[in-house]
């Protein structure tokens, strides 16, 4: 190895190989937290479709459940008539 005339500061050096470490420690544990939030915002997407299937079928319970109370109100309603016409029969 040749002399430059310069003295090798070694501790620079392993500062540098230091804080290199620390890098590819903190890039590794970044790949892991990406990852693992990757999975949780599939998982999340998965509930929120879910969801959204459970309202749709809820919003059609709803609707027939509104149609029913309709149905039931002109029922009612032309049963009271019915009575209404015995009545006037005067049997």
């Amino acid at each position: 190895m040749a002399k430059t005339g310069r003295p090798v500061d070694l501790d620079a050096l392993d500062r540098l190989e230091e804080k290199v470490k620390l890098l590819v420690a903190l890039i590794g544990r970044l790949r892991s937290e990406q990852a693992r939030l990757a999975d949780e915002h599939l998982k999340v997407q998965r509930e929120l479709e879910a969801a959204r299937v459970r309202l749709q079928e809820i919003d059609g319970m709803t609707a027939e459940i509104s149609a029913l109370k309709e149905e039931r109100d002109v029922i009612r309603t032309r049963v009271g008539s019915l009575l209404e016409q015995l009545e006037g029969l005067n049997l």
